[in-house]
């Protein structure tokens, strides 16, 4: 038997046909459909059987520091205390850029003259007539080098270091209150502060054993004994940097120093004479010493004359003038038993060196 006919306009829209209808099968009757029965729970059934479709929270605790906040606490702590420890030791350093600074090691070498020192009232010729005629006045003549980045520090830090050392050049031999005023401060704010003792005892004990001696941190006259005829001093020198590690830049420099003097108090036509200085400098910077435009001073040599050799030149130079002679005899005695102490030293200033009037 077939199915019931499709009425005259066709199946319905939206009905299923014929053979395609898959619910003609499912059949619900009477008795299904009585016992089919809607329940409707009271509100109060709602309240007490059922669990409520949204959680209430917990109620906040008052007073307390919920974890989050703790958390977040602690790391901003830890975060402030990083930038501290970095801005206050970088992390660039090294090992060898916290070795405490050297003991500055000096010679001073008085050198004699050969015969009487020559000497004019007229400043300007004594100059045109010494080896220091074509010598630059000032600063000038302690001028920078062309300079260049090495390995481990850049141009900025190499330009630091030459500047230093030239400060300290400049202030140490040019300055009149440092040479005959007995000032120390413009000289000692250049220093590494590990130098700071042994630089204060040596004008505090001055000794001529090769650490203690105040001409060998700065040119320094007896002002009792001379004064400046001129503070036009002539100079002339070279300077160079370089690197000796990762973490150490190296400054030598090596200028000589020309100064007109007369008798202190003679007034301006007492004759002048001429006194010639040459400091071999070493220095050493560190980053430190960099970022703080000082240095550490490791080696001075120093020649200075006409002196007389009889005299010892570790607290102040004092020069011989125009008109005078060296003191017959050598330098004090040195006990070579003695390991504190430096070799006795003395050399002999060429006829050359001297002005030719």
């Amino acid at each position: 038997m077939g199915g019931p006919p499709d009425p005259p306009e066709g199946t319905p829209e939206g009905a299923p046909g014929g053979g395609e209808d898959e619910y003609r099968s499912v059949v619900f009757d009477e008795s299904f459909v009585r016992a089919a029965r809607l329940q409707e729970y009271s509100a109060q059934e709602r309240i007490t059987d059922h669990a409520p479709a949204v959680r209430r929270r917990p109620p906040r605790r008052r007073g307390g520091i919920s974890r989050q906040v703790l958390v977040l606490v602690l790391l901003i702590a830890v975060a402030l205390g990083t930038a501290l420890y970095l801005g206050i030791r970088p992390p660039y350093r090294t090992p060898a850029a916290d070795a405490p600074a050297e003991p500055l090691r000096m010679t001073v070498v008085p050198l004699a003259p050969q015969n009487e020192v020559p000497g004019t009232a007229d400043v300007e010729q004594l100059y045109a007539h010494s080896p220091a005629a074509q010598f630059r006045t000032g600063a000038e003549g302690v001028p920078l080098p062309v300079s260049r980045r090495t390995t481990h520090f850049s141009d900025t830090q190499v330009v630091t270091a030459l500047l230093t050392a030239k400060d300290y050049v400049v202030r140490s031999s040019l300055d009149p209150d440092v040479l005959t005023g007995g000032e120390t401060r413009p000289v000692r704010v250049l220093l590494d502060s590990g130098q700071l003792d042994q630089f204060d005892r040596s004008f505090d004990r001055p000794a001529g054993d090769g650490r203690h001696a105040p001409t060998g941190w700065l040119v320094r006259f007896d002002p009792a004994r001379v004064e400046l005829a001129d503070d036009q001093i002539r100079a002339h020198g070279t300077m160079q940097a370089a690197e000796s590690d990762s973490a150490t830049l190296d400054v030598t420099t090596d200028h000589t120093f020309v100064y007109a003097l007369r008798p202190a108090g003679a007034g301006q036509d007492a004759e002048a004479s001429l006194f010639t200085v040459r400091r071999e400098l070493h220095f050493r910077f560190d980053r430190d010493d960099l970022r703080l435009h000082q240095a550490e001073l490791v080696t001075a040599h120093i020649q200075a004359g006409p002196l007389s050799c009889a005299q010892e030149p570790a607290a102040r130079l004092r020069p011989l003038l125009a008109g005078q002679t060296a003191e017959k005899g050598g330098p004090a005695g040195t006990d070579p038993y003695a390991t504190d102490s430096a070799p006795a030293l003395c050399g002999t200033l060429a006829k050359d060196a001297q002005p030719t009037l």
